[in-house]
């Protein structure tokens, strides 16, 4: 009997919002209206990086890897959710969960550092402006981008290869709307206690000196600027790194919420909340920050649309 209640399971359901069965209808074309939004700024973005030469430098390089990280985290969680809303399908399989959580994981990975490179490269490009072309060379950008995708693939390997081999008697009943890790963890009956420590290694390692530095290089950018005698050299240093600071600011709010509050605080509904403000707002808000905020992208979109409309006149 013992041996029973500990079986594999072959599949999980997820319920998503299925606490509102009324707007299944609404909710997916929401989200679909949201996700083909996000697909479109992104995409946006990594077009004109990709075709501008002005945004050949390493910030927009940067950013071009996060509109990539951007699409992939969205691509991973929101098919799911718009199947789940529209045909009320909510079965997945085992390994198609597990390879939701592996590949969620990486985006969150991937994700600090290169926020963490990037909050670097504001530091350099207004500290060290002189010396920025050196420091922040086309070498050193592509070691920095290829060693993240490389972290964010190996990383979340062990979590994901424990959990699959871990035993969910209580239920497989997912909450969520995703294959979440806490959620996942809360449904099995084998001891969580080596996940945990390696979750407690990953902080200590590897999400501490991510914040440590990235706090340390804006601790750095804004005495610097207070440096400046010019409310004119103000405004501008400022508006180099604004976009950035505020994308940084969205993505440690959403995190913390999911996954640092207190147990005590915690619930189902708030951990649902967090979790689609970083599936669905920061991939949303990323373009459009950097795109508002930014004169260059700005001025390249323009730079688009005239190359269309000159044909249109002759």
């Amino acid at each position: 009997m013992e041996d029973e209640n500990y079986t594999s399971v072959t599949e999980f359901i997820i319920l998503g919002f299925s606490e509102f069965p009324e707007l299944q209808i609404p909710l997916f074309l929401f989200f679909l209206l949201i996700y083909l939004i996000i697909l479109m700024g992104n995409l946006t973005i990594i077009t004109l990086t990709c075709l501008d030469p002005r945004l050949h430098t390493p910030m927009y390089f940067f950013l071009c890897n996060l509109s990539i990280l951007d699409i992939s985290c969205t691509s991973v969680t929101l098919p799911k959710l718009l199947d789940i809303c529209l045909t009320k399908k909510q079965h997945i399989s085992a390994v198609g969960c597990f390879t939701q959580t592996y590949f969620f994981m990486i985006s969150i990975c991937d994700e600090f550092l290169l926020l963490t490179f990037m909050a670097y490269d504001r530091y350099v490009a207004i500290c060290h402006p002189l010396h920025y072309s050196v420091m922040m060379n086309p070498r050193l950008c592509i070691l920095m981008v290829t060693g993240t995708w490389i972290f964010g693939f190996l990383e979340p390997m062990t979590h994901t290869v424990l959990m699959s081999h871990f035993s969910y008697c209580r239920s497989n009943v997912i909450n969520h709307f995703l294959c979440d890790v806490s959620v996942l963890l809360k449904l099995s009956c084998t001891s969580t206690s080596t996940i945990e420590y390696v979750s407690y290694a990953v902080a200590v390692l590897f999400v501490l000196p991510c914040f440590l530095l990235t706090l340390t290089s804006y601790v750095y950018i804004i005495s610097t600027i207070l440096r400046i005698r010019s409310s004119e050299g103000r405004r501008k240093a400022f508006s180099t790194c604004s976009s950035h600071l505020m994308v940084v600011i969205l993505f440690y709010v959403t995190l913390t919420g999911l996954y640092i509050r207190p147990t005590s605080t915690q619930s189902v509904d708030h951990n649902k909340f967090y979790a689609l403000l970083y599936n669905v707002l920061i991939p949303l808000f990323n373009p459009i920050i950097y795109s508002l905020k930014n004169k260059q992208v700005k001025d390249a979109i323009r730079k688009v649309f005239n190359r269309k409309q000159i044909p249109d006149c002759q």
